[in-house]
């Protein structure tokens, strides 16, 4: 009945004796079981992870805590969680409708139109620059920006953050680990840009004043061009994306912080990638580091859940409930 909130029929028929019968010590629970004392044991490791009995310093003996609020809690994680997912399904299907109504206007001239190469990109990058009027919002995939990159957009950057448009951009947490790529946001934070990060990102995309947005014409090599788009749907879609990315990423200048299982963004979004069947190689991919970075995490996730190998790692992260 609770395994959705990380209980299994074992330990919810501990959790329910302990209830009925707060007097028993594990040799107790056992024989009231007629189970082995290490199954009621392993069952209480549980219950403690999961904050619904607290154990007694010393002695064999734990302290149910009130189910109205252990597993009360417990279920507004639950639902938190769900929360989240919901609006990152939602987002999810804004950028499919972009995307799908992208790929039957890209012909309309009054709609969009077809920049082919990274030069025309750049080119056309620089004219909105000196046209945009508001804001300018971007996702910049990869660890490291282009030093030739860098180059074109700083100063462009520079001359829209003077006529007071409004820039934010969210980076990969992987930029972090580049000198010239931290240099060029931190220049543009001090100009008065904002910055954030996200373990992953969809694609590149540019949108300048909620009417017209630049996204690849190949996610996976950007260098091919891109597509300018103008159709109010499309963009609006796109503008509800980066919100959504924006709103849950990292402030520029904060350290991505863990969460309540001491957790930062990047190994959560790797224990998901690696659970959804993703390689290391391909995981390296889409968090755009080095397949040893990934080897090094998943060591240092593995002996901090005290597992002996990647694929108990992996069954306790689930049972923790860290994927």
């Amino acid at each position: 009945m609770f395994d959705l909130l990380g209980l299994s029929a074992e330990h919810e028929t501990v959790y329910r004796a302990m209830l009925q019968r707060p007097d028993l010590n594990v040799a107790g629970l056992a024989d009231h079981l007629g189970v082995p004392p290490e199954q009621v044991t392993a069952a209480l490791d549980v219950l403690a992870d999961l904050a619904l009995i607290r154990l007694a310093p010393q002695g064999d003996q734990a302290r149910v805590v009130r189910p109205q609020a252990g597993l009360m809690a417990l279920l507004a994680k639950v639902e938190a969680d769900v929360a989240v997912r919901q609006r990152q399904v939602e987002a999810t299907r804004a950028a499919i409708a972009a995307i799908a109504t992208a790929h039957d206007d890209q012909h309309q001239a009054a709609e969009g139109r077809v920049l082919d190469g990274i030069e025309s990109v750049r080119d056309r990058l620089a004219e909105l620059a000196h046209s945009a009027r508001t804001e300018c919002l971007s996702f910049t995939t990869g660890g490291a920006q282009a030093p030739d990159t860098i180059q074109a957009e700083a100063p462009l950057n520079q001359q829209a953050l003077q006529r007071g448009v409004r820039i934010r951009n969210v980076y990969q947490d992987s930029f972090r680990n580049d000198p010239a790529t931290l240099a060029h946001a931190r220049l543009m934070a001090d100009l008065g840009g904002q910055s954030r990060t996200t373990p992953t990102l969809p694609m590149r995309m540019v949108i300048v004043d909620r009417e017209i947005a630049l996204v690849p014409i190949d996610p996976g090599n950007p260098r091919q061009g891109a597509l300018e788009l103008r159709s109010p749907g499309v963009v609006a879609g796109l503008i509800a994306l980066f919100e959504q990315v924006w709103h849950s990423a990292t402030p520029f200048g904060e350290r991505t912080a863990a969460d309540d299982q001491g957790l930062t963004p990047q190994e959560r979004e790797l224990l998901r990638l690696l659970a959804a069947g993703h390689t290391d190689e391909s995981a390296a991919r889409k968090l755009a580091i080095s397949v040893r970075s990934v080897q090094r995490m998943m060591t240092s996730l593995t002996e901090r859940l005290g597992a002996a190998s990647r694929f108990q790692a992996g069954v306790q992260a689930a049972s923790r409930g860290w994927v």
